[in-house]
C-alpha cells in the first residue's frame, strides 16, 4: 500500500476544466490525485472540506531589494508576505544595489534565497548596453527565470532603450525577454511636469499615456523584426491594450491588480504618494479598458509588482518621492475581492496567477496534476477577511488596500508539499526552492 507524506481530503480543487471535488496525495513534493482514499496510508493529513484548493499562487513581479536596499524589503521578509498571501512561487526583478546582470549576482541571490526563502523563487537578470555576454547564459543558470529590461527609467539604475543594442539582445538570447515600457526620451522631455508639481496627481501627466504607448509600439516592432516574442510587464491604459490585442503574435501581456483597482484622480486624493508607481495608475477609462482585455484574454498574466518603500520615504512628498507600492501578500486577495463583485470568477484567478504563469515559464507549477510540485494554498471562500496594514508582513507596514474586504480565509499555503502557513501561522524554514524553467525563445 503506497505511503504518502500528506492527504489533503475533501476539497474543491480548482483545475483548467473548473472546480471539482478531488482528493490529493503529497509525496516527495510532488502531487499525486487521488481516486480512493480509503486505500492510502500517510503520516500527516488535511481535512479540506468545504475548502476551495488553488495551485500555489505565482507571483510573477516582485522587487524583493536585496542586495542593497534592505531597509525596504529582504528576501526573508518578503518571502514572508508572500506565503501570507498564499503565494509560493515568485519572480524577482533585478533592479537591485549592484544590479543583479552577471551570472555571478544571480547566483549570490540564489545562495541567499536558499538560505532564507519561505517561497519557491526565480531571479532575472537586467539587460545592459553592456552584458549581452551574460545574458546568453540566462537559460543555463540555477534560478534565473529570464531577462529584464528597462527602457524608462524607474526605481534602481537599470536603463536601455538603444535599439541596436535591443536588436542585438533580442536575437541574440533566449528564454523570456520582460519588459518595462515607457519612452526615456519623452519622459526627460516632459521632466518640468514632474519638477513644478507638488502632489502625486501629476505623476500620471509626466508620464502620460503616450509615454507608454510609443515605447510599447516601438519595442514589439523591433521584436517583431528579429523574430522575437517580448512579455510586456504592467500595462496601464487602453490604448496600449487595444495595440497589442492586435499584435499578440509578438507579446505576452501582464497587468497588475493595482491597475485593475485604482484609478485617478481618486487614488492620488486618497492616497497621494502612496499610490505613485511607475508606470502610474491612470483614469477610470483606462482602468477599464484593462478589464475588456482581461474580458477577451488578451492579458496573460497578472502579477503583484511588489516594490515597497518604507512610510518615511514616501512621506517625503512629490516629487521626492518614491514610485512603488506592495503587493506579493495581497495579489490573491485583491483578486478574490473582485471575485465578490463579479469581475472575476474563481478559475479566471487560477487562471491568471497559476494556469498561464506555469505556462509561460515552462514550470513544474501552478496545477493540480500528478507529477506537478506540490505548491498548494487552501481556502475558505465562506470567510470574510478584511486587508490590515497591521497583517502586513512586509518591511514597508502598508498596503494601498487597507481596508478592503474579501472572502478567502487562508488555511494553508504549502510549498514543495511542506506546510509553510497554517491558520495564519508561518512554520518557519527555508522551504523555497530555485524555479525550473522551460520557457520559449
Amino acid at each position: 500500500m503506497e505511503k504518502f507524506d500528506l492527504i489533503i481530503r475533501g476539497g474543491k480543487c480548482v483545475l483548467e476544466s473548473g472546480v471539482i471535488e478531488q482528493d490529493l496525495g503529497v509525496k516527495d513534493g510532488k502531487i499525486t490525485l487521488i481516486d480512493d482514499i480509503s486505500q492510502i496510508q500517510f503520516n500527516k493529513e488535511i481535512d479540506a472540506t468545504g475548502k476551495h484548493i488553488f495551485p500555489g499562487i505565482i507571483d510573477t513581479q516582485v522587487h524583493f531589494r536585496e542586495p542593497g536596499l534592505t531597509h525596504k524589503e529582504d528576501l526573508a521578509s518578503g518571502s514572508r508576505a508572500a506565503v501570507l498571501g498564499g503565494v509560493t512561487t515568485f519572480l524577482e526583478m533585478p533592479n537591485t544595489n549592484p544590479a543583479t546582470t552577471t551570472d555571478l549576482a544571480i547566483a549570490e541571490k540564489v545562495r541567499l534565497a536558499k538560505e532564507k526563502s519561505l517561497a519557491n523563487f526565480g531571479f532575472f537578470m537586467g539587460g545592459t548596453a553592456e552584458n549581452i555576454v551574460e545574458l546568453k547564459k540566462v537559460k543555463d543558470l540555477e534560478g534565473c527565470c529570464g531577462i529584464k529590461i528597462f527602457l524608462g527609467s524607474s526605481t534602481g539604475n537599470l536603463l536601455l532603450f538603444e535599439e541596436d543594442k535591443l536588436k542585438e539582445i533580442f536575437s541574440g538570447t533566449s528564454g523570456i525577454i520582460a519588459l518595462h515600457s515607457e519612452n526615456e526620451e519623452m519622459l526627460v522631455k516632459r521632466k518640468d511636469i514632474r519638477d513644478a508639481a507638488t502632489t502625486a496627481h501629476a505623476h500620471a501627466e509626466w508620464r502620460n499615456v503616450e509615454t507608454a504607448l510609443s515605447s510599447t509600439k516601438r519595442v514589439v516592432g523591433i521584436a517583431k523584426d528579429c523574430g522575437r516574442k517580448v512579455h510586456v510587464l504592467h500595462i496601464t491604459s487602453k490604448a496600449e491594450m487595444e495595440f497589442l490585442a492586435e499584435n499578440k503574435d509578438h507579446c505576452t501581456i501582464e497587468v497588475t491588480p493595482q491597475h485593475l483597482t485604482l484609478f485617478a484622480p481618486d487614488c492620488y486624493d486618497q492616497l497621494g504618494t502612496y499610490a505613485q508607481m511607475n508606470p502610474p495608475i491612470r483614469t477610470k477609462d483606462n482602468t477599464d479598458g484593462l478589464w475588456k482585455g482581461l474580458r477577451e484574454n488578451v492579458v496573460d498574466v497578472i502579477g503583484s509588482d511588489h516594490a515597497p518603500h518604507s512610510k518615511e520615504e514616501k512621506d517625503r512628498g512629490y516629487p521626492n518621492s518614491p514610485s512603488g507600492m506592495p503587493g506579493v501578500q495581497t495579489i490573491f486577495p485583491v483578486l478574490l475581492h473582485h471575485v465578490d463583485q463579479g469581475n472575476l470568477t474563481i478559475e479566471e484567478v487560477a487562471k491568471y496567477l497559476c494556469f498561464n504563469p506555469s505556462k509561460l515559464y515552462g514550470l513544474n507549477k501552478g496545477h493540480l496534476k500528478n507529477g506537478f510540485d506540490a505548491d498548494i494554498t487552501i481556502v475558505d471562500l465562506k470567510k470574510e477577511v478584511e486587508i490590515k496594514n497591521i497583517d502586513m508582513a512586509s518591511k514597508c507596514g502598508w498596503t494601498p488596500f487597507d481596508g478592503m474586504k474579501y472572502h478567502g480565509e487562508l488555511n494553508y499555503t504549502i510549498v514543495m508539499g511542506n506546510i509553510v502557513v497554517e491558520h495564519g501561522q508561518v512554520l518557519e524554514g527555508n522551504y523555497g526552492q530555485p524555479v525550473k524553467v522551460n520557457a520559449r525563445k
